[in-house]
C-alpha cells in the first residue's frame, strides 16, 4: 500500500461530501504542497536572526544597561574535570566522598568547584538578552502586521463566520503570507532549540514548537485558514510583552519597567489563554462547527492540537500565578518562572530547588544573611559593652569599699 496517497485522501482533510477537486475550482485554496515554502524561510530567520544579534541587538543591549555576570572560575582540576564532562555536573554524596579521596579536598571544597564550574558553563545576559529581543520583535511584527489583516474581517467578530461557506472559502493573500510567516519562524525555533538557552520549562516549550507545527500546517491543509489566524493572533498579544519583560530585565535600572510589563502580560496571558481561547477558539472549533458539517478526521484531530495547547496554558498560568504571588504578597518579582528560569542542561531538578543555583538567588539570600549576621553582632557587641561597664562599675565600687 503506498503510504503518501492514503495520508491525502479527502476523508481526512475535508469534511465528508467535500473533495479535492471542489477545492480545486476555486482560484486561490490553500494547497499542501505550499507548505514546503516554510522551509526555506525558516533558513532566512536563521541567517536573519544572526545578523540580528550581531548589528542590532548589542546597541539596544547598550542602551538597557546590560551587564553580563562575572562568575568566578573554577580552579583547574584534571580529576574534577574528568569527572564533570564524562559523567555528572551534579554529583552524588557518594561520589563526592570518592573525589575527596582521589583529589585530597574537603566535601566543600568538591562542592564549590562543581558549582562554579556549572556557574561556567551558563549562558551569559547577553546571549539571553539576543534571543529575547529577537522574538520580541517578531511576535510584536507578527501581532501589528496580523491585527491589520484581521480586524476588518467578519470572522473576527463573529466567530461563526469561520465556517461560512467551509472549506470551500478562497485565502488571501495577506493570510497566506501571515501563515508562512509563522510557520518558518516555528520552525526555525525548532531547529536552534538545542543551541538556545535551555530553560525550566524546555520540555513544555519543544511540544509547543511541535505542536503548533501540526496545528498551523493541518489548519492550512484543511483551510482552518480563518481560525487559524485568530489562533496565531490571540498567542502573539501576549508573547511579545513576556519577551519585552525579558529584555527589561537583564539591563539595569529597569526594575520598574520589568515589573509594569509583567504585571500587563501576567493579565494579558491569563485573559487570552484561560478565558478568550477556551470559550471563543476551542468552542468555535468544537461545537459551532458542528452547524455546518458533520465530526470528520481532520476535526478531531485539530482539536485534539487545540486541547494541547490549552494544557500548556494551563501549565504556564500556574507558574505565572506564582509570579503573581511573590510580586503582590511578598513585594519581590526575583525572577520569570514561566520560561525564562534556566536550568541545568542536564541534570535539571538534582540541583537544590528546581535545579537553580542563579547568582541572583545567591545574592539576594547572602544579603539577607549578611543582614541578619550584622544585627546579631550588634546586639552581641551591644551586649558585651554592658556587660564591661557593668563589670568596671563593679570593680570600681569594690575598690572604693576597700580604701574606706
Amino acid at each position: 500500500m503506498d503510504l503518501l496517497p492514503d495520508l491525502w485522501k479527502h476523508e481526512y482533510w475535508l469534511p465528508p461530501g467535500i473533495t479535492w477537486k471542489d477545492m480545486e475550482q476555486m482560484e486561490e485554496y490553500p494547497r499542501p504542497r505550499d507548505l514546503l515554502f516554510a522551509l526555506p524561510l525558516a533558513l532566512g530567520f536563521i541567517a536573519l536572526r544572526y545578523v540580528f544579534d550581531t548589528v542590532v541587538a548589542p546597541p539596544l543591549g547598550r542602551y538597557v544597561g546590560l551587564r553580563n555576570r562575572l562568575h568566578m572560575a573554577a580552579t583547574p582540576s584534571p580529576k574534577l574535570e574528568s569527572f564533570y564532562t564524562k559523567k555528572k555536573r551534579q554529583p552524588s554524596q557518594s561520589e563526592i566522598v570518592s573525589l575527596m579521596a582521589q583529589c585530597d579536598k574537603t566535601q566543600r571544597q568538591i562542592e564549590t568547584w562543581f558549582r562554579h564550574r556549572r556557574n561556567q558553563d551558563r549562558p551569559s545576559h547577553t546571549k539571553r538578552f539576543c534571543e529575547a529581543s529577537w522574538r520580541f520583535f517578531f511576535y510584536l511584527i507578527a501581532f501589528l502586521a496580523g491585527l491589520r489583516t484581521l480586524i476588518d474581517r467578519s470572522w473576527f467578530w463573529d466567530q461563526r463566520e469561520c465556517w461560512r461557506g467551509y472549506p470551500q472559502q478562497p485565502i488571501e493573500r495577506a493570510h497566506f503570507w501571515y501563515y508562512q510567516l509563522e510557520l518558518g519562524f516555528y520552525f526555525s525555533l525548532l531547529l536552534c532549540v538545542s543551541v538556545d538557552v535551555k530553560r525550566k520549562d524546555f520540555k513544555e516549550q519543544v511540544i509547543h514548537h511541535i505542536a503548533t507545527i501540526f496545528l498551523l500546517g493541518f489548519s492550512y491543509c484543511s483551510n482552518y485558514v480563518r481560525i487559524g489566524t485568530l489562533v496565531m493572533l490571540l498567542h502573539d498579544s501576549s508573547d511579545f510583552l513576556l519577551e519585552s519583560a525579558k529584555m527589561f530585565n537583564y539591563g539595569t535600572g529597569w526594575r520598574k519597567t520589568c515589573d509594569t510589563l509583567f504585571v500587563i502580560f501576567a493579565a494579558v496571558f491569563l485573559v487570552t489563554r484561560l478565558v478568550v481561547f477556551p470559550s471563543k477558539i476551542i468552542h468555535t472549533t468544537l461545537v459551532l462547527s458542528m452547524e455546518v458539517f458533520e465530526p470528520f478526521t481532520g476535526y478531531n484531530f485539530f482539536n485534539v492540537l487545540l486541547m494541547v495547547l490549552q494544557a500548556l496554558h494551563v501549565f504556564w498560568a500556574v507558574l505565572i500565578l506564582r509570579m503573581a504571588y511573590k510580586f503582590l504578597f511578598l513585594g519581590k518579582l526575583d525572577k520569570d518562572e514561566r520560561s525564562d528560569e534556566e536550568s541545568e542542561p542536564e541534570e535539571g531538578e538534582d540541583d537544590k530547588g528546581d535545579g537553580e543555583e542563579e547568582d541572583e538567588e545567591v545574592e539576594y539570600f547572602g544579603e539577607r544573611s549578611k543582614e541578619a549576621l550584622n544585627l546579631k553582632l550588634k546586639i552581641l557587641t551591644n551586649s558585651c559593652v554592658l556587660n564591661n561597664l557593668t563589670n568596671h562599675r563593679a570593680a570600681v565600687v569594690s575598690k572604693m569599699r576597700k580604701a574606706q
